[in-house]
């Protein structure tokens, strides 16, 4: 497939240089200080309020810092981000402990100890011990996953008032003795006498003392999503100068954003023996020189993904407060925004692992009877810097669409002056089970700030699955 979509790319309506699109090194690219401070009256456009749907709105949205796994929060556990984010959402919104009817956390690696982390989480945050709690997993998409699953409880009446969000630590990992290593081992505490006991000691070998580190990898490929991304960037012709532009842009927005005040989202958090932690601390401007001297990261020497045009390994939890409106209203809320229409989308994971969003946009966009020109504001996860830029060639590219998604034309690429304009993933960070609620809140947020109407979600996520929502601003 690499190779047919390079050529049909090349004789695409796709634009063979994307540094305009971006606009990095013009004036619609990292100039958009404008748009950071603009405030705007909402467009009138219908609403998708539908008779007889309950409105189900977005109360209030936080997060912890997202800081670089190995860093300030080295020596904690994934419950106490977790605890921390559900506390700063107790503690911004005034809500009763007990008002909740359900808690809902997304996460990928767990920890074996706290598996349902969800639970044990909101035990340590105060929440009343009569108030059910589960985990789920979907990769990159866990904590999105969450917040549908939130949805879908209040639509269906089962709930009114659920809190969702998602953790993800990477500063430590479970790491496994080998196979071989563990049957001995279960063995070992089944023996009944000494002999067998020692013949099960006597049994073990230097091989067996090799651990299995946990992987970023698709099980059913054995490929490094780093590696795929590579592989995907080349399908579509997208050069390391595009990517590095775009990751530049990226860390340049987030700063400006962090400065100016924007990220709301962001509480103070108290880490046990060290300082408050306020502010993420992977967010580091760069120069396209700076950017050019790294070497490939993932496919050597010859690859274009490296270390500063990916996502880098994040420690952080999120939470959400998801009601229907009705609820919310009837306890003194002002939501932020109504949480519409959603898809889940899955493909191929070896040759289409991270378009999620070319999949996702144009369904939810159907769903909800919208076009890209109703979008005001758009929040894609940036796992790649890759990733975003063949995503956002396949959404621009007639043969994309008329292949793949059966559309009569392309679905058309993002206005990049709509685009992540607070930054993203590659900047901001990236902790797998959190990153769905800080695009939706940061959606709700700029919603807000630019007085737009409708954003959207998008994101892909691990084993060629993605997600994408609309989102609409409450009336202010």
């Amino acid at each position: 497939m690499a190779s047919m979509l390079l050529n049909t790319m090349r004789s695409s309506s796709v634009s063979p240089s994307w540094a305009v699109r971006l606009g990095v090194s013009g004036a619609r690219s990292l100039s958009t200080t404008a748009h950071l401070h603009a405030q705007v009256q909402t467009k009138s456009k219908k609403t998708l309020a539908r008779p007889g749907v309950k409105n189900i709105v977005l109360v209030e949205g936080v997060r912890t810092p997202f800081l670089l796994s190995g860093t300030t929060y080295a020596d904690l556990m994934p419950h106490d981000l977790a605890r921390a984010a559900m506390q700063g959402l107790l503690q911004r919104t005034g809500l009763p402990k007990d008002a909740v009817d359900y808690i809902i956390y997304g996460t990928v690696i767990q920890e074996v100890k706290t598996s349902n982390v969800a639970r044990e989480a909101a035990l340590g945050a105060g929440f009343s011990d009569k108030i059910p709690a589960h985990t789920v997993t979907m990769a990159c998409i866990s904590s999105n996953q969450a917040m549908t699953t939130a949805v879908g409880l209040i639509a269906a009446g089962q709930c009114d008032s659920v809190v969702a969000g998602g953790v993800e630590f990477m500063s430590d990992v479970p790491i496994r003795h080998s196979r071989k290593m563990r049957k001995t081992m279960l063995s070992l505490n089944k023996a009944k006498t000494l002999g067998q006991r020692l013949g099960l000691i006597g049994s073990i070998r230097m091989a067996h003392l090799a651990p299995e580190l946990p992987a970023v990898a698709e099980f059913s490929t054995a490929e490094t999503m780093g590696h795929s991304a590579d592989r995907l960037a080349a399908a579509f012709g997208v050069t390391r100068v595009e990517q590095d532009e775009f990751a530049v842009r990226s860390h340049s927005l987030a700063k400006k954003a962090q400065d100016a005040g924007l990220l709301q989202d962001v509480i103070s958090f108290k880490v046990p023996g060290r300082d408050i932690v306020s502010k993420d601390n992977g967010i580091r401007p760069s120069t396209m020189e700076q950017m050019g001297k790294l070497k490939a990261a993932f496919i050597k020497p010859h690859g274009t993904v490296t270390a500063a045009n990916s996502s880098f390994l994040t420690d952080g939890a999120s939470a959400v407060l998801v009601m229907s409106e009705e609820k919310a209203l009837a306890m003194g809320y002002k939501p932020k925004a109504y949480l519409r229409d959603f898809v889940y989308v899955s493909q191929d994971p070896k040759d289409q692992l991270l378009l999620g969003p070319t999949y996702g946009t144009p369904k939810v966009l159907d769903r909800a009877g919208l076009t890209m020109s109703d979008i005001d504001v758009f929040e894609f996860h940036e796992a790649f810097a890759g990733q975003i830029m063949a995503n956002l060639k396949a959404m621009d590219s007639d043969w994309f669409g008329q292949t793949y998604l059966g559309k009569k034309s392309k679905v058309g690429a993002p206005p990049m002056e709509k685009f992540n304009l607070w930054g993203g993933s590659l900047s901001l960070g990236h902790p797998f089970g959190a990153t769905g609620c800080r695009l939706v809140t940061t959606v709700a947020h700029r919603l807000q700030k630019e007085g737009g109407q409708y954003g959207l979600v998008a994101a892909c996520a691990a084993g060629g699955q993605g997600h994408a929502m609309v989102i609409e601003a409450y009336p202010q």
